[in-house]
């Protein structure tokens, strides 16, 4: 359990902050803004929450504890020596991906299909979700490129990518099923 007695700690005053394996990287490191840019989408999603009851915030709620799982491993570089730590680092687990996936097939049975795409917005909830949508594709491209030049969790990657679908199906269910989804209109306003 994580203790936090003081929140500010000075440490990080010269633009350095401390993975979670205890090394230093500077603030504007491509790790520190994968892992920060998770941290964006979580609070993104609390924003949403304002405007979400019954199973739709319990879902929420459950994704939010998952995109601090996410984070805890994105900011615990080298896999390989994850057997050697005193304490198991907490990795993403496809189980969580499995589970997301899932929610998305059900909550697209009761949708028609698309014949449009849609303009993020409807609902209060339905825009939140969609900026969620879009803040966690950031995440994923910033894990994405992380993953160029160091370990990243394929899982966490893939974890990244569903929630982005997930966001936009729940987006499309809290806009009455679909049938209040705003419409793009190509070239409507030329």
């Amino acid at each position: 359990m994580v203790v936090l007695n003081k929140i500010y700690t000075r440490t990080g005053d010269k633009g350095e902050t401390a993975l979670g394996d205890g090394s230093r990287r500077p603030k504007h490191d491509a790790r520190v803004d994968a892992y920060g840019t998770v941290d964006e989408t979580n609070a993104t999603i609390g924003m949403a929450r304002l405007h979400a009851d019954g199973d739709m915030d319990a879902a929420l709620a459950r994704i939010q504890n998952d995109l601090f799982d996410l984070g805890a491993d994105l900011c615990r570089p080298d896999m390989a020596k994850d057997a050697e730590a005193e304490y198991p680092p907490l990795r993403m687990a496809q189980e969580q991906v499995d589970r997301l996936e899932a929610e998305i097939d059900a909550m697209n049975k009761a949708l028609e299909p698309l014949r449009s795409f849609i303009l993020p917005g409807g609902s209060a909830l339905a825009a939140h979700l969609h900026l969620t949508r879009t803040v966690s594709r950031r995440a994923e491209r910033l894990a994405t490129e992380l993953a160029t030049f160091e370990d990243v969790n394929p899982v966490a990657i893939k974890y990244l990518n569903r929630l982005s679908d997930w966001c936009f199906v729940a987006a499309r269910v809290t806009n009455d099923g679909g049938k209040a989804d705003v419409l793009w209109v190509p070239g409507a306003n030329r």
